[in-house]
């Protein structure tokens, strides 16, 4: 099983659009330290349909406690810049894709301390720097489960 994991999300429709990802694909949702909206949101809760009850969504305090949730030598993040491309690493079953937010990314810490791990798309036009972050997540997600499964 893979997770997916959502570093401070600060736009409901994102998370929404991601759960909805996370449920058609069967991955786990984790989206660790402080959201930028409520969990009650009404554009959150319009943005994953009804499909809020077919995902499974865990919550986390901190980069540690997910890291104690799914293990550190499984955690691959999604960063732009990045050195290395989602296609040229090899997923795992268990694996975790760690997002960060949509304006900050992910914290210092976590990039240096995860530089080997991280991953990115490539953009090549030239005029954007990053996808949406739900564009992003199924982009990466899609091709970790096209490895595991053979698509």
């Amino acid at each position: 099983m893979l997770h997916l994991a959502l570093w401070e999300p600060e736009i409901p429709p994102n998370t929404g659009n991601v759960a909805r990802l996370c449920a058609a694909t069967g991955v786990v949702l984790h989206l660790v330290g402080r959201l930028g909206f409520r969990t009650d949101d009404r554009s959150l809760k319009r943005a994953g349909l009804d499909y809020w009850d077919a995902v499974e969504v865990r919550c986390h305090a901190t980069f540690s406690d997910l890291e104690a949730a799914v293990g550190p030598g499984q955690i691959w993040c999604v960063e732009t810049p990045a050195t290395q491309r989602y296609t040229e690493v090899r997923f795992r079953d268990g694996d975790c894709l760690v997002f960060g937010s949509e304006s900050k990314g992910l914290p210092p810490e976590v990039r240096e301390r995860f530089a080997a791990r991280t991953i990115g798309i490539p953009m090549p036009g030239g005029t954007v720097r990053s996808l949406n972050l739900a564009t992003a997540a199924g982009v990466v997600l899609y091709e970790a489960l096209r490895q595991l499964h053979g698509w």
